[in-house]
């Protein structure tokens, strides 16, 4: 019987209501940046899982295209971007709150810390979670192992007593996989086909009323 259940954020919990590409792209215009496609940020995103802000990920994009423009002021830009399109999705908020009755509930987020923290608190979920985690607050970012530990040591269960809950299929159904919890996946419209690694896999729309039965059955 799981003891925890242990959520991602972006794409599982909270969604933005515009492409993230637009989004990107309204920020860079807003400080005059040149510039950037999604999955330039992606990559560089990848190797700044463990970072306080977003400033060194914009730092190495615009070293490469030249620039002279602030990687500070297009992080912050960026942020405020996203904290103006992000949204739950639909039946979350009760859902956590019924889940929190019979297990503890995590967060594990990858990314920098002010930009999570910032998601966190534009959403009004401080209080959401019994432990919520950032990887920018850790030692290793999602699939590392040490992260899952990191998360099920805040939250005082064994991570083979926790499910996680994760739309990625390298971070969080392998992360999770190797570090000894369920992985339930999130499927998205137009994602990754399911993985026969997860026990479960529930839309991301019917996330809320889906996974309540999937936690169930596991006991």
């Amino acid at each position: 019987m799981p003891q925890a259940v242990v959520f991602d954020l972006d794409y599982t919990l909270a969604v933005p209501t515009r492409d993230r590409e637009t989004i990107l792209q309204d920020a860079v215009d807003a400080v005059g940046a040149p510039s950037l496609s999604r999955e330039d940020y992606l990559e560089v995103h990848g190797r700044h899982l463990t970072r306080e802000s977003r400033e060194p990920i914009f730092a190495d994009l615009l070293a490469d295209r030249e620039s002279d423009a602030d990687p500070a002021a297009v992080a912050t830009a960026y942020r405020e971007t996203i904290a103006d399109a992000l949204e739950p999705l639909p039946g979350v908020e009760a859902m956590l709150a019924d889940l929190r009755t019979e297990y503890r509930v995590g967060l594990l987020t990858n990314g920098p810390v002010r930009a999570q923290r910032d998601k966190l608190e534009t959403l009004g979920w401080e209080d959401a979670f019994d432990a919520a985690l950032v990887t920018g607050e850790l030692e290793a970012g999602k699939p590392d192992p040490r992260a899952f530990e990191a998360i099920a040591a805040e939250l005082d269960v064994d991570p083979a007593d926790a499910v996680y809950v994760g739309d990625d299929v390298d971070a969080d159904v392998t992360g999770a996989t190797n570090a000894g919890m369920t992985p339930v996946q999130v499927l998205l419209e137009d994602g990754p086909d399911p993985d026969s690694r997860a026990v479960a896999h529930v839309e991301q729309r019917e996330i809320a009323t889906a996974l309540p039965a999937v936690l169930a059955d596991l006991e």
